[in-house]
């Protein structure tokens, strides 16, 4: 049944062009490197320019988790799926519940009023569709990895900061429409250029901490955009592997010891080939020759 109802979902959703091109996750023929590169083409292009770029890492709280229903349903029926679909999407939602265990300790079984499943195929789905209008009212770039939200734009003048606090202001307003909240704990503003006026942002009342560097879907991203830090990083790891390679196998031939790196030390420079910094290539360089 759910697999019946995410196929007509994405049918429709794919014939209507429904999800925004600001989603990258659970997108046919989008990825997470695709929203790594889109970012990074449009970020370094502008601080290329000499621009000064402010990118703001958001947070909600228990995104999947807090989704309401009804709020669902009636955007369900805003994009024009059909009542049989919806219909059958509010029943597979319907009189879920859920069981927790702590310390060896088992709760009474509680029914679950919110959220979609992640685990399940059409948990994601349904996400998207939820998420889908936070960019409205947004004059900002907003890049979306399902709850994954980037906010960004240019900041030489006075009028981008008040541009991105607009947009900061709308996207607060977005989470109280619809039952969610922002972690304002985990919300982080990224200085990007060497003139950065370092503006200050807020969310409600309480002012935004600044970063020298963030996690973008498990990459380091920092303020110089050299890849310097992720490089640092991919190549303990792959050393780390390496080692365990040494240590691990006795046989040193080549029919061996390929098969072994293509698989488990390869996939870890995949970023950092990607990118093609000057740090990347000499991290890559020098474990190749390992």
């Amino acid at each position: 049944m759910e697999l019946i109802l995410k196929e007509s979902i994405l049918k429709h959703l794919e014939e209507r062009k429904v999800i925004r091109n600001s989603q990258h996750g659970f997108t046919k023929g989008k990825s997470c490197l695709t929203k790594l590169i889109a970012f990074h083409d449009e970020v370094t292009g502008c601080v290329d320019e000499g621009k000064a770029v402010d990118v703001l890492f958001l947070d909600f709280s228990k995104a999947f988790d807090t989704v309401s229903h009804s709020i669902l349903a009636s955007k369900l029926k805003k994009y024009g799926l059909d009542e049989w679909t919806i219909r059958g999407i509010e029943s597979w939602l319907d009189r879920r519940a859920q069981w927790v265990v702590i310390n060896g300790s088992m709760s009474s079984w509680q029914l679950v009023s919110n959220g979609v499943p992640q685990g399940l195929v059409l948990g994601p789905v349904l996400f998207n569709i939820f998420i889908n209008d936070l960019e409205d009212g947004v004059d900002c770039t907003l890049s979306k990895f399902a709850d994954d939200t980037k906010l960004g734009g240019v900041v030489d003048m006075l009028e981008g900061r008040d541009r991105i606090q607009r947009d900061i202001d709308n996207l607060e307003d977005w989470a109280k429409r619809n039952l969610m909240r922002l972690n304002k704990d985990k919300c982080r503003v990224l200085h990007l250029g060497r003139k950065n006026p370092m503006h200050r942002y807020r969310l409600g009342i309480k002012w935004l901490s600044s970063s020298s560097a963030e996690k973008d879907l498990g990459v380091t991203v920092d303020e110089k955009l050299d890849m310097s830090q992720q490089c640092a990083l991919v190549a303990k790891k792959a050393n780390g592997i390496l080692g365990y390679i040494r240590r691990s196998i006795a046989s040193r031939s080549r029919d061996m010891i390929v098969p072994l790196y293509s698989t488990l030390v390869r996939p870890h420079l995949a970023y950092c080939v990607q990118f093609g910094s000057p740090h990347c290539k000499k991290a890559v360089e020098k474990l190749e020759g390992v």
